[in-house]
């Protein structure tokens, strides 16, 4: 069979990525702008007005969404490996502040004067970084220049930002004008900053930025080290309690939540206390559209509510709130067979063991309610749901858990993705799939087809037989690189599939995977393979979704029909081999 890679000229982001490879090298500190010029030359999507003397603040909120708020505060970023890298390079940072961002699961630390801890567990990490450092110190100093001069920027270096309400000293349209941006990107710009809104523009207005970056001695066994460190986490606590010691595993990478509320059954057991909440707060207007699905009788739509609202009902800061909600919804899980494993190994990718003759059917979601599913006593297997991984990252959790669990009988893949050729919300099913990491081209047998999804929305719509690209980075593409890719029909950007392929090859093959090379899996797998994408983001129509909201509710009914689906595929497996005896 012919080669499907196609062949396209990446100059631009090769050049970016050799660049700060080669500089990150140094044993010392590094200036980000050193990194500025090929950053603008890479022409990235996410990044299309880094040319422009208007400051990009779709790229500066994408930016912002993944660093702290104390980021106004930082003039050094440290990445490194483990605890012992930073303690022996002089940072101590077990004594500094754990600090978290809003749209990426990484461990920070602050120590309050202007160093930031950044761990990083695969190449990825670095990938990420840079370009988001970059990209937020560019479109920060273009900020500064248009402030500096002006009378707002004169007001906002002269208040205590702690102390002023934003409304005397910020006026839209003026900050509009004077950074030449539009009312909407001030909406962008003012959710961005989110918290430190009025302590941000303070310091935007009062200086530029000039971030130092150091990259601590590490390696790719290191890499291995961490991914050991996790699985010791998960094995020594709770594996070795299971009988068998090593049981059969379906391996489902997904998130924290969607497996659990399908299996679990706490957010349906407390629906009246949720929607009590709902109706008080009116969180995100669906008061009302959850009024009318009860009115309806739309159960499937009332659950898809109760497990989106649970962790605003969880978190939730009122007087009313009980601070032992958190430890109650673990309890009433265990009790139904599933454990949670918050940073196992001190490593940020949580994972939970759900058992699965211990699963309560009058806990399940009705809709994984399969004929016989009373049967799933007699299963000798577990679930293993961890909180899926950065890039490269996949790989080696993956390859190391492989190492230490026996059969498995199943390979489940759910994450967010960029779409071509869909909405935000579309659910995306692959056959193809083209890793950057390796330069392969993978086609596969996906356990899932339209058919396993569409029963599950109302608003969304399912392509299967679609091909993916795993990139390197969400920085590192532009238009015409992944103009190349559309034309060969590749519709999904995302950034795990190709690295869990990689590693799903060596779990089946004894050599280590190969390099630009086209590798038929559909024959390889003794197990199940199921990849499935929900759309986040729509990179070349519309420029928000990730680069500036979240999701909200409408986005994330594509989450629970793929979950839905993934619980529907395992049961029908461990239904079907208890049958048959």
């Amino acid at each position: 069979m012919d080669r499907q890679i196609p062949t396209t000229t990446t100059d631009e982001i090769d050049l970016y990525i050799r660049t700060y490879y080669s500089l990150l090298r140094s044993s010392g500190d590094v200036l980000v702008r050193s990194f500025e010029e090929a950053h603008i030359h890479s022409k990235s999507s996410l990044h299309s007005g880094a040319k422009e003397a208007a400051p990009d603040v779709a790229a500066f909120a994408y930016s912002a969404a993944r660093l702290p708020a104390c980021m106004h505060r930082i003039q050094r970023v440290i990445l490194g490996q483990s605890h012992e890298h930073f303690e022996s390079a002089g940072y101590p940072i077990l004594e500094w502040k754990a600090v978290r961002t809003r749209g990426r699961r990484r461990p920070l630390r602050f120590d309050g004067e202007g160093n930031l801890a950044a761990f990083v567990s695969s190449t990825s990490d670095i990938d990420d970084l840079v370009p988001i450092l970059t990209a937020y110190q560019l479109v920060w100093n273009k900020m500064h220049s248009s402030l500096v001069g002006s009378d707002l920027g004169r007001r906002l270096r002269e208040i205590d930002p702690a102390s002023v309400d934003e409304s005397d000293v910020i006026d839209h349209a003026e900050l509009a004008k004077i950074l030449g941006i539009s009312p909407e990107d001030v909406k962008t710009l003012h959710s961005a900053l989110d918290e430190s809104w009025v302590a941000g523009l303070c310091a935007i207005s009062r200086a530029p930025i000039d971030l130092r970056l150091r990259l601590l001695n590490g390696s790719y066994s290191q890499y291995q080290r961490t991914a050991q460190r996790w699985w010791s986490g998960i094995e020594s606590g709770y594996l070795r309690q299971q009988k068998p010691k090593r049981p059969p595993v379906y391996f489902v990478s997904s998130n924290t939540h969607s497996l659990v509320n399908i299996l679990g059954g706490y957010a349906r057991a407390h629906q009246g206390a949720i929607f009590d909440f709902v109706r008080r707060t009116n969180r995100e207007n669906l008061a009302p559209f959850l009024d009318k699905a009860i009115q309806d009788g739309d159960e499937a739509l009332v659950n898809n509510l109760s497990y989106y609202l649970l962790r605003a009902f969880l978190h939730e800061s009122s007087d009313e709130s009980d601070p032992r909600r958190l430890e109650d919804v673990q309890s009433f899980e265990a009790e139904a067979g599933v454990q949670t494993i918050d940073n196992p190994g001190r490593v940020d990718v949580n994972a939970q063991i759900i058992t699965l003759k211990n699963l309560r059917p009058d806990r399940l979601d009705p809709r994984v309610r399969l004929p016989g599913i009373e049967a799933l006593k007699q299963s000798d297997a577990v679930i293993i749901n961890i909180d899926y991984p950065l890039g490269m990252a996949a790989y080696h959790h993956l390859s190391r858990l492989g190492q230490g669990i026996g059969e498995i009988r199943g390979i489940y893949i759910m994450g967010k993705a960029a779409t071509l050729n869909g909405r935000i919300g579309d659910v995306m099913i692959p056959n193809v799939v083209h890793d950057e990491h390796s330069e392969n081209t993978y086609l596969f047998q996906n356990a899932f087809a339209a058919a396993d999804i569409q029963p599950f929305l109302d608003y969304a719509t399912v392509l299967d037989q679609q091909k993916a690209l795993t990139v390197r980075g969400a920085f590192l593409q532009n238009r015409d690189y992944m103009g190349v890719f559309y034309r060969e029909g590749y519709t999904i950007l995302e950034m795990e599939a190709g690295p869990y392929l990689s590693a799903i090859f060596e779990l089946c093959d004894p050599r280590r995977h190969p390099n630009d090379e086209l590798v038929h899996l559909t024959t390889m797998t003794p197990f199940d393979v199921g990849i499935l994408h929900y759309a986040s983001d729509t990179p070349y129509s519309r420029r928000q979704s990730l680069l500036s909201k979240s999701l909200s509710y409408f986005g994330v009914e594509g989450t629970y029909a793929c979950a839905l689906a993934i619980c529907r595929q395992i049961f029908a497996h461990e239904l079907a081999r208890i049958e048959k005896g």
